[in-house]
């Protein structure tokens, strides 16, 4: 504890160079690419053939992004972007989690359950047809006249179980554009390493540098029960990258608030992080109680509390930049900045002046209905509660027109709801009631025990008591059960005994209704307002500045580099394999599985292992690929340092760094400590 509490303390250095300014900046999408920023500060200017062929190279993972690395359909990620593929191919016979995984003929790779990979094929832009569907409108109007556009779009985009198609808005509403991907449904698994090297360090070295991580996972798409004809895909750098070489990260950054207005960043300082980061802690502490049950109980929760370990560090990376003075002085500068330069024209101001007050006004709002957001209109996050929920609202929407409907449960998007609810997943039953009972502990917290929601729930129940009876009480951890309540439509629903379907139609109307009215009062006048303010950014400084990340795919540009630790002493930007070894305790995090320590004698330990660079990412870009100018991987990119963590708000070019898996110590990996030629000849021939 005392160690987490030093680091994070750094965020409390200088930062002001945090502006849109910033030297390597940006997560920009491929049709808006800065190439004459990129020519100016490296002198390479990327053309469209590059930059459509590293988009059609690249592609997205629940959660994380990947890149194709062979033309017959390899994808690389991280171990930890396919984590879930292991965990559900596992058991307590065999932790591919743990033992790691390699098919080492094509016929041994197997398919993960429930895993996507999207590949964007076209970006056009729709901000006019957007417009013109909702000029004149607010509030609900404004909400359903741009669902159903954007609905209208995707159809005619021809989204089907192939194909999908989505509405992105960028600049919080100053751009529209629709991406068509390539849906693989059909991913297998190929080859991972044992969790111990590809975790190497654990919670400790998290968000830090030096590394010496092995976080690589293959995968492989196929189309029609073979592997599917990938011609662009990315070559392979056996050479690597050099100290200050020009690097390139193309992926998906999950999400940015850097465009937010200081009243938004205010309630995400004042309310939202106070709220989440002690509830996180506490469950936290929760799993690991339950871990020190047995070795079975780790297994069913080491995924999650990896992820959970993850997330406490990146919310309070996120609070500590927020506290910081001189950020949020600089955000406050950069704010005063533009609504003077708005207040100086007095047609933008007449169009847009309002509009900062607006959102102060909605996030007051937001605040008073938090609480009802999060447990009401939300829900637990329970797995069982997740397929409970689904089946239920599909039997109800499907009933409805198409337009009538809830986001997600259009004709085009059943069929992949459908089939996840079919994936044989495997579901455990003691970490889902430790989760409902979280859960359910929070809500009466939340909202009161004379709350009306909270004694529909519970009843005379402890959530303890609750959670038990409702994990009891239901089979929709059985894939056919879940399939014969799809196949039933809405008598079945109705005639059902199961208790979690039974809660999930309790909830449902007080749940509707909740989402109703946060729409309403909350995100339809926020979403105005910040299109209104994205405008007016617009007519100062147009497109000079990256758009919020959106889980979607960008392209960011750096240079391989390290960085002054906080007493000022300089960071090389390589580790080496050596350096693996050294910090090896033989004790976890820092245990080395038998592969590696077998495989030492023959490794050339000076191999560099781990490297970062100034590119610019956020959380989604896990697995992303770091190439070169020629379009070769120099490395796989798995996490940031620990300045990283307020790049969700801003980018310190002097010391927010990507860091990655060197190129040359994954060829490594898989020839000598694996033994996996057929991939090694596949990708690097």
């Amino acid at each position: 504890m005392q160690k987490r509490v030093l680091v994070l303390a750094l965020f409390l250095s200088p930062v002001a160079s945090l502006t849109p300014a910033t030297a390597d900046q940006g997560m920009w999408t491929f049709d808006r690419f800065p190439v004459a920023k990129v020519q100016a500060g490296y002198g390479f200017a990327p053309s469209r053939t590059w930059l459509d062929h590293v988009r059609l190279s690249s592609g997205r993972l629940p959660g994380c992004s990947a890149s194709f690395v062979s033309p017959q359909g390899l994808v690389m990620t991280n171990h930890h972007c396919a984590v879930n593929c292991l965990a559900a191919l596992s058991n307590k016979m065999q932790d591919y989690v743990a033992s790691g995984f390699y098919a080492k003929r094509l016929e041994d790779e197997v398919k993960c359950p429930s895993v996507d990979f999207l590949q964007l094929t076209a970006i056009s832009d729709v901000t006019k047809a957007i417009a013109a569907a909702t000029v004149g409108k607010s509030g609900r109007a404004l909400l359903d006249a741009r669902q159903a556009k954007e609905r209208e779009l995707r159809n005619a985009c021809g989204q089907s179980e192939t194909v999908r198609c989505d509405v992105v808005s960028l600049y919080h509403g100053g751009v529209y554009d629709l991406y068509r991907y390539n849906r693989y449904a059909d991913v297998r698994l190929v080859f991972a390493p044992e969790f111990n090297v590809a975790q190497f360090g654990g919670d400790p070295d998290n968000f830090n540098f030096p590394r010496y991580d092995y976080d690589l996972t293959l995968l492989r798409v196929y189309q029609n029960d073979k592997p599917a004809a990938t011609p662009d895909y990315l070559g392979w750098s056996k050479a690597g990258a050099k100290a200050d070489e020009l690097v390139f990260v193309p992926g998906n950054p999950g999400g940015t608030r850097r465009e937010l207005t200081l009243a938004q960043l205010t309630y995400l300082r004042d309310v939202d992080l106070p709220r989440r980061l002690p509830a996180t802690a506490e469950y936290r502490g929760i799993l690991e109680q339950y871990q020190t049950e047995g070795a079975e109980q780790k297994r069913e929760t080491n995924e999650t509390l990896f992820f959970l370990e993850n997330t406490y560090k990146e919310l309070t990376g996120e609070q500590q930049a927020l506290l910081d003075p001189q950020f949020f002085g600089q955000k406050v500068e950069e704010e005063r900045a533009l609504r003077t330069a708005v207040a100086k024209n007095k047609t933008l101001q007449a169009q847009y002046g309002a509009a900062w007050d607006e959102l102060a006004r909605v996030q007051v709002r937001k605040a008073q209905l938090s609480a009802s957001e999060q447990f009401v209109a939300s829900g637990p996050r329970s797995r069982l509660f997740s397929y409970a929920r689904t089946v239920v609202r599909i039997a109800a929407e499907k009933a409805k027109p198409e337009a009538q409907r809830l986001p997600g449960f259009d004709d085009a998007s059943l069929p992949l709801s459908m089939r996840r609810l079919q994936a044989r997943v495997p579901v455990y039953r003691g970490p889902e009631e430790l989760q409902l009972a979280f859960w359910a502990k929070g809500m009466r917290e939340g909202l009161g025990p004379d709350d009306p929601f909270v004694k529909t729930v519970l009843g005379a129940q402890s959530p303890a008591q609750w959670a038990h009876a409702l994990v009891a009480g239901t089979k929709l951890d059985d894939p056919a059960v879940r399939l014969e309540l799809l196949n039933g439509g809405q008598n079945a629903i109705d005639a059902t005994t199961d208790a979690m379907v039974r809660f999930a139609v309790a909830i449902d109307a007080s749940a509707r209704t909740a989402r109703r009215r946060y729409e309403d009062e909350v995100t339809a006048p926020e979403s105005k307002a910040s299109e209104l303010v994205a405008k007016a950014r617009f007519a100062v400084m147009g497109t000079s500045i990256d758009p919020d990340a959106t889980f979607t795919l960008r392209l960011s540009y750096g240079s391989v580099k390290g960085f002054p630790d906080a007493s000022g002493t300089p960071v090389v930007p390589f580790t080496a394999i050596a350096g693996l070894y050294r910090r090896a305790t033989g004790a976890d995090p820092y245990e080395l599985p038998k592969s590696w320590l077998d495989a030492k004698p023959s490794l050339d330990v000076q191999t560099p292992m781990n490297l970062c660079t100034t590119n610019d990412i956020i959380g989604g870009n896990s697995g992303s690929p770091l190439i070169d100018k020629d379009a070769n991987i120099v490395g796989l990119v798995f996490d940031g340092n620990i300045y990283s963590l307020g790049g969700d708000f801003g980018f310190d070019a002097r010391r927010n760094r990507t860091v990655a898996v060197d190129s040359r110590a994954l060829l490594a990996g898989l020839r000598t400590v694996y033994h996996a030629d057929r991939i090694v000849l596949e990708i690097a021939p």
